[in-house]
């Protein structure tokens, strides 16, 4: 089992499209896949469908008490934690509790023969629930807007991460994602120019198609449920192509 934490402290960078789509992607070619949604926002629960969440459910009591993770929720061929505005509290109940920040790590070594890849959706901050949520990483996802706001919270993502490295010195990025890319616009290529010749290894961009992405959400469904085979499909195959062999999954394409 692999665990790969999506992580951008800036709100609005892909990270909730990127954690359902590439999850689902490599759940369709047969992985077994377990999300779980760092955000009390809930945005991964509701792009699901999944309503009607109590905190029980969450990992609220994982990182509070130490508990082992909670029965997940089965949706689109993939398993969910969900996530509930009241996992917010955990934030201040982390506070002050040794070892409370790496809980969720050892919480998911009691189901490493259930999966082969757990995602995190973690949530744009840099509390407690995304110290969780990197701590519990093996490698990284990072996803960049290719917009200023893009490159400006790149130092801050830099700081965290060497901060986080002083108690897991082996975590590392896996791969940068482009996201939001328009060809079209000169600030786009400009920032992507900027992105290829200042981070490592970083993904073919994801292009700005937002129609579909909208719509897959007001369904509940991942893209390649919505609309399969469309080129926003297209996209996230070949960015799930891109992680896979980043992160050495298998994965050769639709199932």
């Amino acid at each position: 089992m692999i665990t790969l934490t999506v992580f951008n402290h800036a709100g609005g960078a892909g990270k909730t499209s990127l954690t359902l789509n590439v999850g689902h992607e490599l759940a369709r070619s047969g992985l077994r896949v377990l999300l779980i949604d760092l955000d009390p926002q809930a945005n991964l629960t509701g792009w699901l469908g999944v309503t009607g969440v109590v905190r029980a459910a969450t990992v609220y009591s994982v990182a509070v008490d130490g508990l082992p993770l909670p029965h997940p929720t089965e949706v689109h061929g993939l398993h969910l934690i969900p996530a509930h505005v009241g996992l917010a509290l955990a934030e201040s109940q982390m506070m002050g509790r040794v070892g409370a920040q790496t809980r969720l790590r050892r919480a998911l070594e009691g189901v490493a023969d259930r999966y082969d890849l757990v995602l995190i959706d973690s949530p744009p901050s840099l509390g407690q629930l995304a110290i969780l949520g990197a701590l519990a990483a093996d490698r990284m996802i990072v996803p960049v807007p290719t917009r200023q706001k893009g490159l400006d919270a790149l130092p801050g993502l830099q700081e965290a991460f060497t901060e986080y490295r002083e108690v897991r010195p082996d975590l590392t990025v896996a791969m940068y994602v482009p996201t939001f890319y328009d060809a079209r616009r000169l600030h786009d290529r400009e920032v992507l120019a900027d992105l290829r010749a200042n981070l490592s290894p970083l993904a073919t961009p994801v292009p700005q198609r937002e129609a579909v992405w909208l719509d897959s959400t007001a369904q509940g469904a991942p893209v390649g449920v919505y609309a399969p085979n469309s080129p926003v499909h297209r996209d996230i195959q070949t960015l799930t192509a891109d992680i896979a062999q980043a992160v050495d999954l298998p994965y050769g394409g639709p199932a």
